[in-house]
């Protein structure tokens, strides 16, 4: 059987995070498909076109994974219709788990054969997250927060802002 990861995110900014999920995801799955999906609850930062770019940069290396964008309707349908096996996501602390162990009972309730894979990001990822990084974006200094949080193809594009 063909193992196939969705892994979704708003991604803005993409993170050194999110790039140790895809690496791992890309390690566990025979595909992984990285689905930047839109937020509603969220105000973009940087366009979906760019953030599409550059997850795409990020995953150059990574032979078994693909970027696709998902702009309407569930994630968990699209995911059936793309014929995925496993739901990857990343839990960094105690609001993280509350809220992916809410949503993987959601899921598990619209597609039971799709299984939620939940992984912890080392520690020294653990605080990482875009809301942290875009506090840092055009702030005095803040280029070298930003450069530790962020892979350098994400880095060039927001210190440029």
């Amino acid at each position: 059987m063909r193992h196939v990861g969705i892994y979704a995110g708003s991604f803005d900014p993409p993170t050194k995070g999110h790039l140790w999920m895809m690496q791992r995801g890309a390690e566990l799955f025979d595909e992984l498909v990285v689905v930047l999906a839109v937020n509603p609850e969220k105000k973009g930062f940087l366009t979906m076109g760019q953030r599409a770019e550059l997850l795409r940069e990020m995953t150059a290396e990574l032979p078994n994974v693909r970027v696709e964008c998902l702009t309407e309707g569930f994630l968990v349908d699209w995911a059936k219709e793309q014929g995925a096996t496993h739901l990857l996501r990343g839990v960094r602390n105690a609001a993280d788990f509350d809220y992916e162990k809410a949503m993987a009972q959601m899921n598990a309730r619209m597609a039971p054969a799709l299984q939620s894979v939940f992984l912890m990001p080392p520690s020294e990822l653990e605080a990482v997250s875009s809301s942290f990084v875009r506090g840092f974006v055009g702030q005095k200094g803040g280029e070298c927060w930003v450069e530790s949080c962020v892979p350098p193809c994400v880095a060039a594009v927001l210190n440029k802002m």
